[in-house]
C-alpha cells in the first residue's frame, strides 16, 4: 500500500489523488453575511442608508421585539390600533441598524430575533383576531421555508438570488401587509393573498433552480487499487437477458 494514500484517497484528499483541491475549492461553503439573515425589506434598509454604522443591531433587534411583544399583549392580540402599529415601531427601531456592517461578537443573534418578531407578531395576530388556523400556519411555513433557503444554500456554496430575496418583501414588509389590511378590515384576505404569494414565489425559484442544475452522469465505482472487487457491473440495455430471479445455492 502506498504511504501517500489510503484505499484509493491520496494526500491531496481526493479520489486516487486526482481533483482534490479543485473538489474542496468547488464546494467550499459560503460564508453568509448576516445582513442577508436579516431578511430587510425595502423600507428597512432604505433606513438602514440614512445612518449607516450608528445603531448597534442586536440592541435595536431586542428593543424592537420587546416593543412587538407589549404592543400584541396589550390588547391581547386582538385587531386593534395600538397592535396594528407594532410593526411600525419594529421597523423604526430595528430598521435603523439595517446598514450596519454587523461586525460584533453577538451580532450572530440578530437574525433569530428578527425571526421570533415575526412569527410571534403573524401568529398571536392571526389567531386572536378569527384568522382561519390552517391560513395562518400556511403563511407561516411560507416564510420558513424562504428563510431555511437563505440559510441553507450557502453551506453548498451559492446564494439566494438578490431579486428572489427582494421579491419576498422582508420581513418588514409583511408584517406591514399584515398590518394594512387588519386596517382596511380585510386581515384574513392580507394573510390568503401574502401566503399564496410567498408560496407561488417559492415554487417558481424552485423550479428554476431544478432546471439550471446540470444532470451529471451516474458511473460505476471504480476497483480497489490492489483489490479483487471489479466495482459495480453495469447493466446491458437488453436487461438481464429474462433470467427469473434465483436465490441461494440456486434455488427459485
Amino acid at each position: 500500500m502506498n504511504g501517500g494514500s489510503v484505499n484509493g484517497f491520496g494526500a491531496e484528499g481526493g479520489v486516487n489523488g486526482h481533483d482534490g483541491p479543485r473538489t474542496r475549492e468547488r464546494l467550499a461553503p459560503v460564508v453568509p453575511d448576516l445582513r442577508h439573515l436579516r431578511d430587510d425589506g425595502h423600507i428597512a434598509r432604505l433606513l438602514g442608508r440614512i445612518a449607516p454604522g450608528i445603531a448597534p443591531p442586536l440592541l435595536t433587534a431586542v428593543a424592537g421585539a420587546l416593543v412587538v411583544a407589549v404592543l400584541s399583549v396589550a390588547d391581547r392580540g386582538q385587531l386593534t390600533g395600538i397592535t396594528l402599529f407594532a410593526p411600525v415601531a419594529a421597523l423604526l427601531l430595528s430598521g435603523a441598524a439595517s446598514g450596519h456592517p454587523h461586525d460584533g461578537r453577538f451580532d450572530l443573534f440578530v437574525p433569530p430575533v428578527l425571526r421570533v418578531t415575526e412569527y410571534g407578531y403573524l401568529a398571536v395576530l392571526g389567531s386572536a383576531s378569527g384568522v382561519p388556523g390552517p391560513m395562518v400556519f400556511v403563511l407561516l411555513v411560507a416564510i420558513v421555508c424562504h428563510h431555511r433557503d437563505d440559510v441553507a444554500r450557502p453551506a453548498v456554496g451559492v446564494d439566494r438570488p438578490l431579486g428572489v430575496r427582494h421579491a419576498a418583501l422582508g420581513w418588514d414588509g409583511r408584517m406591514l401587509v399584515i398590518a394594512v389590511g387588519g386596517a382596511f378590515s380585510a386581515l384574513t384576505a392580507a394573510y390568503g393573498i401574502l401566503a399564496g404569494y410567498l408560496v407561488v414565489l417559492m415554487v417558481r425559484e424552485c423550479v428554476r433552480t431544478w432546471s439550471a442544475t446540470p444532470v451529471s452522469d451516474v458511473r460505476t465505482r471504480p476497483a480497489t487499487p490492489g483489490g479483487t472487487d471489479p466495482g459495480d457491473r453495469s447493466i446491458p440495455h437488453d436487461g438481464d437477458g429474462g433470467q427469473s430471479a434465483s436465490g441461494t445455492n440456486g434455488e427459485a
